[in-house]
C-alpha cells in the first residue's frame, strides 16, 4: 500500500524543518540582550512582576521577524538585492512593528507624550528589522554554505 501525502503537508514539514535549523543559532540570551538594548529604558505598568511577559511578547515577535528574514534570503541568495528582498517582506514587517508597538503603547507607562510614543515606535523597528536582517544573514550563510 502507498502512502498519500498532499503537496501541503510536504511544504509544511519542509517549513519546519528549516525553521528548526535556523533557531538553533540564536539563543535565549540573545533575545534577552537584545530587548534590553532596544526597551530598557521604558518603563512598565506592574513593575518587575510584569517584565518576564513582556520580555516573551517581544521575544515572540523577534522569533517571527527572524524567521521572515531566514526564509526570504532564498531570493537574496539568487540575486536578488537586499532592499528588494526587504521590500517583500514589508507588510509582515509593517505588522511586527504595529503589534509590538501597540503591546508596549497598552503596558508602558507613556501614552501621554507624542514623542515618548514615537521614540518607542522607532525603538521597536528597530528591533524588529534587527531581528530581520539578523535571520536574513544567518539564512544568506545557510544557503552559502549548502546547509539547508
Amino acid at each position: 500500500m502507498n502512502v498519500i501525502t498532499t503537496f501541503n503537508t510536504k511544504r509544511r514539514e519542509k517549513q519546519i524543518k528549516t525553521e528548526r535549523k535556523l533557531l538553533k543559532e540564536i539563543s535565549i540570551k540573545m533575545l534577552q540582550e537584545s530587548v534590553r538594548k532596544h526597551f530598557g529604558y521604558i518603563k512598565i505598568q506592574g513593575g518587575v512582576f510584569m517584565q518576564q511577559g513582556f520580555d516573551e511578547a517581544c521575544f515572540d515577535v523577534a522569533i517571527e521577524a527572524y524567521l521572515l528574514g531566514g526564509k526570504a534570503s532564498k531570493f537574496g541568495y539568487n540575486g536578488e538585492g537586499r532592499d528588494s528582498v526587504k521590500q517583500r517582506c514589508e507588510q509582515e514587517l509593517k505588522h511586527f512593528i504595529d503589534t509590538l508597538y501597540n503591546f508596549w503603547l497598552y503596558w508602558s507607562e507613556m501614552g501621554v507624550s507624542n514623542q515618548a510614543d514615537e521614540s518607542i515606535f522607532f525603538s521597536c523597528e528597530h528591533f524588529v528589522e534587527t531581528w530581520w536582517s539578523e535571520g536574513y544573514e544567518k539564512g544568506i550563510k545557510r544557503l552559502k554554505l549548502r546547509l539547508h
